[in-house]
């Protein structure tokens, strides 16, 4: 660990404020013009203010009650990432820090992107980075950490850093899976035409990085697409169809893999062609994998319904398809000013982080007919003036700012939510106490690992974590 390392809260103390729990406010109490407060069935538990404006990316939180942390990235000057305990909800503190060496030479967006895993009794956190070309570590892309020992921050341990000199640019997203075959695997987005497979036992085995890459998911080729490459993109086991599934959202729309032989990942269909869809941003589906919730990174963009497996004995019945036969089925937005970002699903619910209009939760039983079901304003910023916002040009609106991650705790139904203005923040919905597939009588997959036990429906493998 460097020099850099912090390890308790009592150097953040200053930078970090809870929130009394239930306090209401009115519209435009904080900033003329904004949106405040939430629907009765949101509670607010806690929000910790963090650092400064535009400076919290994306955020993770561990499944298991017994380890209550909650890792949020540190992106501009000086980099890096936190972690959280959520032992007590209501009074979050910051237990451990990391900076990147040297921050002030760092150019770029930096840490972007916290991912945790398991596997065989140890616990690793990483971390995605994108630093510029006009400064060091251009083709860092993330490092790892090995997180066991929380939460004594004494403990915690650096790895291993991966990097790419012959894609610099580092990774803008990261995400986690439990494969079928019982490896346990961190994906990484590129500037490269793919997505890189890591083995997390491999990584803490040490040796040469090149002996830690399993697989790469290559991006299909897509005409008149100046970057061929991924954004983000969701891992999930078919029940249906025994196969563990790769959804990626990238160069010309949504992509969709089998991936059960890492080395030879098949292409199973790709939604491109929908109207208003160049570029996708984001890309989950629901836990039978019929369903995709698809986000376009650009205002005014709804987040589209897909459903990828249309039955064509039906005669299609409208919607717009894409190749392979995936068809938009349905549309929701908070706000038809703003835009939704991440999202992650628990059926029939999908919880959002969208910007400006802070925590949504929507019902999409119907595909067809999403709607909203409770909400909080986490941005108490204005429209309009998001990252970018040029005073000079009074027409032009950007309204990247706010909400930017989201994730659930299935144990108990916790939502955190990382908004790149406010902080951290955590929420129980009314009703929602937990979440498991089995309850809905549909398969108990969701972004919520079983680290132990693998994805459900899949053959039993040897037990690794």
């Amino acid at each position: 660990m460097n020099s850099r390392t912090l390890l308790t809260a009592l150097a953040m103390g200053a930078a970090v404020a809870v929130a009394v729990p239930g306090l209401a406010r009115a519209q435009g109490d904080v900033i003329p013009g904004t949106k405040v407060g939430g629907s009765r069935n949101i509670k607010l538990l806690a929000h910790m203010t963090m650092d400064s404006v535009e400076k919290t990316a994306d955020i993770t939180m561990e499944q298991e009650l017994s380890r209550p942390y909650v890792y949020t990235a540190h992106r501009l000057t000086p980099s890096g990432v936190d972690a959280i305990s959520i032992k007590d909800p209501s009074k979050p503190q910051i237990i451990w820090s990391w900076r990147i060496e040297n921050p002030d030479l760092h150019k770029g967006a930096g840490s972007l992107n916290p991912i945790y895993l398991k596997s065989k009794g140890r616990y690793y956190l990483t971390n995605a980075f994108q630093f510029g070309a006009a400064g060091p570590d251009n083709d860092l892309g993330a490092l790892v950490w090995d997180v066991t020992g929380l939460p004594d921050a004494s403990k915690v341990k650096e790895i291993a850093r991966l990097r790419d000199p012959e894609n610099p640019g580092g990774f803008h997203e990261s995400q986690a899976y439990k494969h079928s075959n019982g490896q346990a695997l961190l994906f990484t987005q590129s500037s490269g035409a793919f997505a890189n497979v890591f083995d997390i036992d491999k990584i803490a085995a040490g040796g040469s990085q090149a002996s830690w890459l399993v697989g790469r998911v290559p991006v299909p080729e897509q005409p008149n697409q100046p970057r061929l490459s991924y954004h983000d993109f969701y891992i999930q086991y078919d029940a249906t169809t025994k196969k563990d599934m790769f959804y990626g959202a990238g160069a010309g729309g949504y992509h969709v893999y089998d991936i059960s032989d890492l080395a030879n990942p098949k292409l199973v269909s790709s939604a491109t062609g929908i109207s208003g869809v160049s570029r996708g941003h984001t890309f989950v589906v629901d836990p039978t994998g019929r369903y995709g919730v698809a986000e376009a990174e650009y205002q005014y963009a709804p987040l589209r319904i897909l459903d990828l497996k249309p039955d064509t004995t039906q005669g299609g019945g409208g919607g717009r398809r894409g190749v392979g036969g995936i068809r938009v089925i349905g549309a929701w937005q908070a706000d038809w000013q703003d835009l939704s970002h991440n999202h992650v699903i628990r059926w029939p619910y999908v919880f959002a982080s969208a910007y400006e209009d802070g925590l949504q939760v929507f019902n999409m039983m119907d595909p067809t007919n999403p709607y909203t079901v409770g909400y909080y304003y986490t941005c108490d910023c204005p429209h309009g003036r998001g990252a970018g916002y040029d005073p000079k040009q009074p027409n032009f609106e950007s309204v990247f700012s706010g909400a930017w991650g989201v994730e659930v705790r299935n144990a108990d139904g916790l939502i955190a939510i990382s908004d790149l203005t406010t902080g951290v923040w955590l929420f129980k919905m009314e009703g929602f106490d937990g979440w498991n597939g089995h309850q809905w009588g549909l398969p108990n997959n969701s972004t919520a690992i079983d680290w132990d036990n693998g994805p459900d429906g899949a053959p039993k493998v040897q037990k690794v974590s």
